[in-house]
Order: C-alpha cells, then sequence, then structure tokens
C-alpha cells in the first residue's frame, strides 16, 4: 500500500504538488497518474465550491493523490465543509494572529484536540469505513491523518510564527512568498535579505515545533534550492502555467 503524504512527511520524504486551477476530474486523475505528491483545489482565488471540489477529491482518492484545498477564509463553514468531504490538507489563507489559529484548530480537529462538529460525512464513509465504526476511533484518526496548515503570508503571521507553530492541532505551515514579500513592501524580491531571513525564520519555527513547512515555487530551480534550504514540500506553479507553457514549447519546436 502507498504511504499517505503524512507519513511521507513524517517519514522525512520531500514531497511536490501543484496548485490546482483548471478545474474537471480528468485533469485530476492526471495530475495523479504524473507521480505528483498532492494537488491544492485553490477556492481562494480559484472558482471552486464544495460540491466540486468534492467530485476533484473523488479523482484523487482514485489515482492516489493527495487533496488539499486551499480554503476561501478562516471561518468555520470552510474548514468543516472541505474536511468532510474527504481535503487530506486544509491551507488557510490570509492569517494574522495566534487566536485565528487557535479558532482553526477548534473548527478543524475533533475533539479533545478540538471541537470540530461530527456528522457522519464521506470522509468517512458516512460512517460505513472500518475507522469510523467507533466514535473516539475516528476521532483520533481523523486528527492524525488530516492537517491544519496555516499560510504564512502576513508580517502578522511572521511575527508570532513561533506561537503559532507550538499550538497543538497545528500540522505544519505554507509559506506564500508573493503576499509575504508584499507585506514587507519589496513583491516579488525573494533574494532580498529580510525576505530571506523571514523565509528562514518559518523553516526554523517549524523544524523547532516539529512541524512540516512548505512553500509555492515558481520555477524549477527555485523549488530545488527550497528543498535544499530544509522546506519539506514545495507546491510547483500552477496546472494551468504548467499546461500552456508546455504547448507553448511543443509550437515553437515544431515550427523552428
Amino acid at each position: 500500500m502507498s504511504k499517505d503524504i503524512r507519513q511521507k512527511l513524517q517519514d522525512g520524504e520531500k514531497v511536490v504538488g501543484t496548485f490546482f486551477e483548471i478545474g474537471g476530474s480528468t485533469a485530476v486523475e492526471c495530475l495523479g497518474l504524473s507521480g505528483l505528491d498532492f494537488f491544492i483545489i485553490d477556492t481562494e482565488h480559484g472558482p471552486f465550491d464544495v460540491e466540486s471540489s468534492a467530485n476533484f477529491i473523488r479523482a484523487a482518492e482514485l489515482r492516489k493523490i493527495a487533496p488539499f484545498v486551499r480554503i476561501r477564509d478562516a471561518t468555520r463553514p470552510s474548514v468543516l465543509k472541505m474536511l468532510d468531504i474527504g481535503a487530506k490538507a486544509l491551507i488557510v489563507p490570509c492569517i494574522n494572529s495566534v487566536e485565528e489559529v487557535q479558532k482553526l484548530v477548534e473548527y478543524g480537529k475533533y475533539y479533545p484536540v478540538g471541537m470540530r462538529g461530527f456528522a457522519p460525512t464521506r470522509a468517512g464513509g458516512f460512517g460505513f469505513e472500518e475507522f469510523a465504526a467507533d466514535i473516539n476511533h475516528y476521532f483520533e484518526f481523523c486528527n492524525k491523518t488530516t492537517m491544519i496548515i496555516p499560510q504564512c503570508e502576513t508580517l502578522g503571521c511572521l511575527e508570532h510564527i513561533e506561537e503559532i507553530t507550538a499550538i497543538e492541532g497545528v500540522d505544519g505551515i505554507f509559506i506564500g512568498p508573493y503576499d509575504l514579500s508584499c507585506s514587507f513592501g519589496k513583491p516579488g524580491q525573494f533574494n532580498d535579505p529580510e525576505i530571506v531571513h523571514a523565509f528562514d525564520r518559518v523553516v526554523k519555527a517549524c523544524k523547532a515545533a516539529g512541524k512540516f513547512v512548505l512553500i509555492y515555487a515558481g520555477s524549477e530551480e527555485v523549488a530545488k534550492k527550497y528543498l535544499e534550504d530544509g522546506f519539506d514540500g514545495v507546491a510547483y506553479n500552477m496546472d494551468a502555467i504548467v499546461y500552456i507553457n508546455a504547448y507553448k514549447n511543443i509550437i515553437k519546436n515544431i515550427k523552428s
């Protein structure tokens, strides 16, 4: 049996994913067949909602690629619904405070870690999965196998990153490099010493707390460097951009 994404991370494997913007279950299957470890259904910037995301997650389960969801905000409905349809991890944007993260854990983790609302949803086979037969075992299983990952893209999150990573129920941090650099007034200046120091601070905080740290990378070279710098995984680019570039290169090669 193939490892789940959390086990890969716990075993120290570097993981690679992408942002999912194109849509369609067939597109998800193709990502799974490519060998990617995970993909991120983007409901913050993308057009997707709960019902379409459920179909993408079904396709992901078929092709054994971990379905992450970047939810639109940190509210209880956004957290609850995506976990109930089977998301393996939630990336939560625009976090500014420790209190917001404490609420995320309350919404996203079952008792005794949090107070996630219970219902026999598709995530547990509507109660018919073996791990869902006993409610206490179900809570324990879900708390261990689904991940809450705040996105560090604001100065507020960065300033409290050591406190945030220390919270029980936080499984990792995802750096949004563009928005974080904008927060410093240095859009896209990822080699600026202040930005480099910020990234390093997040990595160190995660390592100290035993949490995972992921980041977006827009190129293969940058992705490789992030992994060498201690990141546990990268979300490489967006599927739409990869798709367009692939055809642009094919056309160029054919016509050259």
